[in-house]
């Protein structure tokens, strides 16, 4: 991992690919490594890709939060200026596409944003439904940092992945136990998804984007990715059906695809 430093805090990030090759940047979700995106690397080799920790997640350093999208975003920014990145093609999953939005919003070194899983926020967007939050915060007293990570995760997947795929979960539960943050900077995190509201900027962004929402999302419902692709001039909304939260390392090879066309487009 390399490190680049914004207002004190250093940012995690890793680049792979030829110097040559065009761009694509990946921003991870709330609480979540640079893992997430190993499918869609590995898929798009081509490329010169490169993903960051989060603040307060990973390699990254956890300073005193909340934290805000707009720090997230200003995190970006100086992981592209560190790592001599003058363009890229952004892709965000969940609290990484807010970051995207942000980003475009405030920044000029995107050339594209492709939107999964993801919110505008505001007062139109659908929340987390009541039963996966109660799922996420009802973990049983006895169990420990496995079971915990197992319990929180599983309405992020579907029903059919999950009881077919334990060598998979059993992979990223072990990331995971290697990069999650600490119960602190979770709640840093979470402040900045909660607080995160584009709904009233959408029109402003005026870059080529794609939004791709599953539609049996229990995390982020997928109103939120009508709602994005009706706010941002132009953009075009993808929807996988039966797809879950997680619906890229489910369908990584579906998503993969969609990036690759959509980015060869631009």
């Amino acid at each position: 991992m390399a490190y680049a430093t914004n207002d004190g805090t250093r940012i995690a990030y890793d680049v792979r690919g030829a110097p040559e090759a065009e761009a694509v940047t990946f921003l991870e979700g709330l609480a979540y490594g640079t893992w997430m995106w190993n499918w869609q690397r590995e898929g798009l080799s081509e490329y010169r890709t490169v993903v960051m920790d989060n603040r307060g997640t990973g390699d990254s350093d956890a300073p005193e939060g909340p934290y805000t999208v707009e720090q997230m975003a200003a995190d970006l920014e100086a992981v592209l200026d560190d790592a001599g990145i003058e363009r890229t093609h952004l892709v965000g999953a969940s609290l990484g596409g807010m970051i995207a939005q942000r980003y475009a919003l405030d920044y000029d070194r995107a050339e594209s944003l492709t939107l999964l899983c993801t919110t505008p926020g505001g007062d139109d967007a659908v929340p987390i439904p009541e039963e996966t939050q109660a799922r996420m915060l009802a973990v049983p007293d006895e169990y420990g940092p496995s079971e915990t990570i197992r319990h929180k995760m599983e309405p992020a997947f579907s029903e059919e992945f999950w009881a077919a795929n334990e060598g998979i979960v059993d992979r990223i539960v072990d990331w995971r136990l290697e990069t999650d943050p600490s119960e602190d900077a979770y709640e840093w995190q979470s402040a900045a998804a909660v607080g995160f509201d584009a709904s009233d900027e959408l029109d402003e962004i005026d870059l080529p984007t794609l939004v791709v929402h599953g539609t049996d999302d229990r995390v982020l419902p997928p109103e939120n990715g009508r709602l994005l692709a009706e706010g941002i001039p132009g953009a075009d909304l993808v929807t996988v059906e039966g797809g879950s939260h997680l619906f890229f390392v489910e369908r990584d090879e579906r998503v993969t695809a969609e990036i690759r066309e959509f980015v060869d487009d631009v």
